[in-house]
């Protein structure tokens, strides 16, 4: 019980805690570096397979995650949505998005190992962050597939889904998580300590969505007229 009481409990507030002052920190300190660091110039190619599916596969992971822990099981049959039409669209929807953001993560970290300029732009807290988030996907999938999939099936939306609930409302229940299948306790930790190292990482740019594009002026952009084109540049001192 005290194992349980330090992971179930204790741990997620740490978390938090990392998370939201790192972040506030991060943007205090060094809010210049708040930023993916763009190395489309160096390698485009395989940047153009992996990042898309990376991040629509990744959107869709989260989007799934809060929908199966955040809304009851009590709603969704409230809704008409049977547990087994619930079981069947998790299982499908969650392993092609997983598979998506892991092979979209892959075709990435080749391309960064591979290419020297992307490689030499790779942070220390990247270099660390690397290995978790993809550790994460893979214990998912993994979840996803061996026990949701051939297993037959595991319903976490009556034990992790209520945990995380509890943990957001401040009425954490360790016991909810102790006889959760070892696939999903090691996924959940693993899950904590990428949220942890999420503020000092290029991760830390998915909290700045460029929401003002949607709303910000066209553009425009203006063709010089042909003879404009063909003069010759004045210099700089040439007052003509």
């Amino acid at each position: 019980m005290t194992l349980d009481l330090l992971l179930w409990a204790v741990l997620p507030y740490v978390t938090i805690t990392v998370l939201v002052g790192g972040t506030a920190w991060r943007y205090r300190h060094d809010r210049f570096g708040w930023t993916t660091r763009s190395s489309q110039l160096h390698e485009s190619r395989l940047l153009r397979i992996g990042s898309p599916l990376f991040h629509v596969g990744l959107l869709l992971v989260l989007a799934g995650h809060v929908g199966g822990l955040l809304v009851p099981a009590s709603l969704t049959r409230w809704l008409g949505v049977h547990d087994e039409l619930y079981h069947l669209v998790s299982l499908v929807a969650g392993g092609l998005a997983g598979a998506a953001a892991l092979v979209g993560f892959g075709i990435l970290l080749v391309r960064r190992l591979r290419t020297p300029a992307v490689r030499s732009a790779t942070g220390r807290g990247d270099r660390l962050t690397y290995p978790v988030l993809g550790a994460v996907l893979l214990l998912g999938i993994a979840a996803t597939v061996l026990l949701n999939g051939l297993g037959g099936g595991y319903d976490y939306r009556a034990t992790i889904g209520p945990w995380v609930r509890g943990v957001l409302l401040a009425h954490p229940d360790p016991s909810l998580m102790h006889d959760v299948p070892v696939v999903y306790q090691v996924h959940a930790v693993v899950a904590m300590a990428l949220f942890a190292l999420w503020p000092f990482s290029r991760l830390v740019h998915a909290f700045s969505a460029p929401l003002r594009y949607l709303v910000r002026p066209y553009i425009v952009y203006r063709s010089r007229d042909a003879h404009l084109a063909a003069r010759r540049a004045p210099r700089g001192w040439d007052d003509r």
